[in-house]
């Protein structure tokens, strides 16, 4: 089991016992924009995925970590996803609980992942998609080092209107 110590949170591999608050932070709509879902998770999908989630990121493709404070409270979860070995790379992405955003937990998460990402993974290069309009996301992964290298026009339709969507990356450039 994954587990990394930041200042301020730990990450931890995904337990059973987290499927409740899996099943909140999936099914809460305010956040399908982000995750671009369209319908809710039963209890029944989302206990398979975490029957799967203890399997190794070359077999899924995939990482989820949770975020928990220093009491371990959970305060959201951070993901590596379309892990590419060949090309060592992967896509990032993080949610938080409203009351736990623009407090440093992010950072320390994304910071965390990041030193995992190159030291433990052997990745090359990390890259996050961030809607234009999602400040602070813009601005917590400028604040790890990521590097806004393009705009994808209109790459995302919600309720009617497409968006425009920053694409980051972050190269390790230590061999």
């Amino acid at each position: 089991m994954v587990a990394l110590q930041g200042e301020l949170i730990n990450l931890r591999s995904l337990k059973f016992e987290d499927l409740a608050f899996l099943y909140s932070l999936e099914n809460n709509k305010s956040l399908w924009e982000l995750s671009q879902t369209q319908k809710p998770f039963s209890k029944d999908v989302l206990r398979s995925y975490l029957e799967t989630a203890q399997r190794d990121i070359e077999e899924t493709k995939q990482l989820r970590l949770m975020i928990i404070s220093k009491t371990n409270e959970p305060m959201g979860f951070i993901d590596l996803f379309d892990y590419d070995a060949y090309n060592k790379r992967a896509g990032v992405s993080i949610v938080l609980l409203d009351m736990y955003r623009q407090k440093g937990y992010g950072k320390d998460a994304l910071g965390l992942l990041v030193k995992y990402s190159f030291n433990e993974l052997c990745i090359h290069q990390l890259y996050g998609n961030v809607l234009e309009h999602n400040l602070a996301s813009i601005c917590l992964f400028k604040s790890v080092g990521f590097m806004k290298v393009g705009l994808k026009k209109d790459w995302r339709y919600h309720k009617g209107v497409y968006k425009n969507e920053y694409l980051f990356q972050l190269i390790n450039y230590v061999f």
